[in-house]
């Protein structure tokens, strides 16, 4: 089968892997569709994803599987089935999976018929390989794993209704958060960003406020709606100095929550303009199972009409141009929002 591989030194190539083999316990899927992820896909492509050394590497882990073959002791899915996040999870060929899910099939597994016979050790990711109904468009369904992340990541927070924040950002991450706020109930939410276009694409999914950063003080313009500070600063980008930015921002007992995976790992905190109660806190690696708890509301708000996942996807493109989805994530295009790759 073929799949995206890279090197760590920005080389990526579309190289021949063996096919998955597959337990008693595991499915094997036909890829569907995959989302580019620029926190960790492209981190991985250029050799700064924190704590990632294994290359060669398959790349991809937002993708929609269709089940093609099932163990003997499968239980939970059913050939035909549309699943969620199916990964590679053997190295192959002399290449390390970095989730590898682009990749024209992969594996789930069944954590259910697992537990249900007494098997408790088993690779966390089963927990969020989730059967998808036939009502839903697969390619865009591969936003449903951001989603899903990023749901993980407001409860984490703690953010909740009537409270107000400030979203660094309004690429993919930035605009789900946005929406995952205002679904939320969250009484202010102020969304910053660079670039016009992507501050009128989170007004329209719930941002109250938008600001255009390279034109305004940011700190004076969130001052300026709230006056006392909001209670939750959240970066969605991946760049540290936003931390010492959203200092000057935050209320007392706010808090500064990181997401976006920066490739610099230390900076200057400077707490100076901060009140003298405040918290930082990273979460930028749900845990499967915490994912798993969120299927429900996001599928939820899926089927009720108040998420539509056409609204977050930009581009569409086939597997044999995946390098042209990589460049566009580079070009950093305004009107880019999630890549998703088809097969």
């Amino acid at each position: 089968m073929k799949a995206l591989i890279a090197d760590g030194r920005d080389n990526l190539t579309i190289g021949e892997l063996a096919m998955p083999a597959i337990g008693d316990y595991q499915a094997l899927t036909r890829t569907l569709s995959c989302g580019v992820c620029s926190g960790t896909d492209a981190k991985i492509a250029h050799g700064t994803f924190k704590g990632f050394a294994s290359y060669p590497t398959s790349l991809g882990h937002e993708a929609i599987g269709e089940v093609v073959a099932v163990g003997a002791k499968v239980t939970s899915f059913r050939v035909g089935d549309w699943v969620t996040l199916p990964f590679l999870y053997e190295a192959t060929d002399g290449v390390t999976p970095g989730w590898g899910a682009f990749a024209e099939y992969g594996v789930v597994g069944d954590a259910a018929a697992l537990l249900a016979d007494g098997h408790a050790d088993f690779d966390e990711t089963y927990h969020a390989q989730k059967v998808l109904p036939k009502t839903i468009d697969p390619v865009d369904a591969a936003m449903i794993i951001t989603l899903r992340e990023v749901l993980t990541a407001v409860r984490r927070f703690g953010l909740a209704s009537g409270q107000t924040v400030v979203i660094f950002g309004a690429g993919p991450v930035g605009l789900a958060f946005t929406a995952m706020a205002s679904l939320t109930g969250l009484a202010r939410i102020l969304v910053i960003d660079v670039d016009d276009a992507k501050c009128a694409g989170a007004a329209a999914l719930g941002a109250t406020h938008t600001l255009n950063s390279s034109s305004q003080d940011p700190v004076a313009w969130v001052r300026g709606i709230v006056p006392a500070g909001v209670d939750y600063v959240i970066d969605a980008v991946g760049v540290n100095t936003l931390i010492n930015q959203g200092m000057a921002m935050i209320a007392d007992r706010g808090k500064l929550c990181t997401y976006g995976i920066s490739p610099t790992t230390r900076m200057d905190l400077d707490w100076s303009a901060a009140p003298y109660n405040w918290q930082l806190e990273f979460h930028q690696f749900p845990r499967k199972a915490e994912e798993a708890a969120a299927h429900d509301q996001i599928m939820a708000w899926i089927e009720g009409g108040q998420l539509k996942l056409a609204d977050f996807v930009s581009h569409r493109i086939g597997f044999d141009h995946i390098l042209d989805a990589f460049a566009l994530i580079g070009a950093r295009l305004s009107d880019t929002r999630k890549i998703v790759i088809t097969y």
